[in-house]
């Protein structure tokens, strides 16, 4: 019951930033937790941050750097993201799973946007 759309994905430099964003079209957008994924060019998709309406998780690789937020009334999930790297260089996946539980299994979760791709140099 929900349709996702990433946005913000771009070009930076190393050390620079970038907020991704998820627009949902639920109607129940408040009743999902939603997570963020990246995945690199032969790579398996990773976990990179979780939020319910309350708790937040970080994979330890952005732990201090990424910033995930939500805001129920415009159904809509970010990623703050500072002091990015050549490493962080991925597409980033926008996901959802019905119920305030935090996930970091990808397996666990029900809707996936189509994903914006993010790209540091050094």
């Amino acid at each position: 019951q929900v349709q996702l759309v990433e946005s913000g994905g771009g070009l930076v430099q190393a050390g620079g930033s970038l907020r991704l964003s998820c627009a949902a079209s639920g109607r129940t957008f408040s009743k999902y937790a939603m997570g963020w994924f990246r995945q690199a060019p032969g790579k398996e998709r990773e976990f990179v941050a979780a939020i319910t309406w309350s708790t937040t998780y970080y994979a330890d690789s952005v732990k201090g750097r990424f910033t995930i937020s939500r805001d129920n009334a415009k159904n809509t999930v970010w990623l703050q993201m500072h002091s990015l790297s050549p490493e962080d260089t991925a597409v980033y996946f926008c996901a959802a799973v019905y119920g305030m539980v935090v996930v970091t299994t990808a397996e666990t979760y029900n809707y996936w946007g189509q994903g914006t791709q993010v790209t540091v140099s050094s």
